[in-house]
């Protein structure tokens, strides 16, 4: 039986804390600051939600609009994928 065993500290989310992410979610995909991390969901500052994201390749999206809040949470249970994206 091969086995790997390791605990890493600041893997993650949490090592995007204060980067500009996309959460790629269930239904939509947000981005903004990421500025809380914790069991049950992310806290992103200055968020957007991703309606066009035109080409990967561009340098920012097609259609990102400004949520009319200066933060939102997203729950962890509907995030597929994240990462700095643009």
């Amino acid at each position: 039986m091969k086995r790997l065993i390791e605990d890493v500290e600041g893997e993650g989310m949490e090592s995007l804390m204060g980067e500009v992410v996309t959460l790629l979610c269930n239904s939509y995909f947000y981005t903004g600051k990421l500025v809380g991390v914790n069991e049950a969901c992310v806290k992103l500052q200055d968020p957007s939600i991703v309606y066009e994201t035109g080409s990967w390749s561009d340098a920012g999206w097609a259609d990102a609009q400004k949520l009319p809040a200066d933060t939102i949470y997203v729950q962890i249970g509907h995030i597929e994928a994240f990462g700095v994206l643009k």
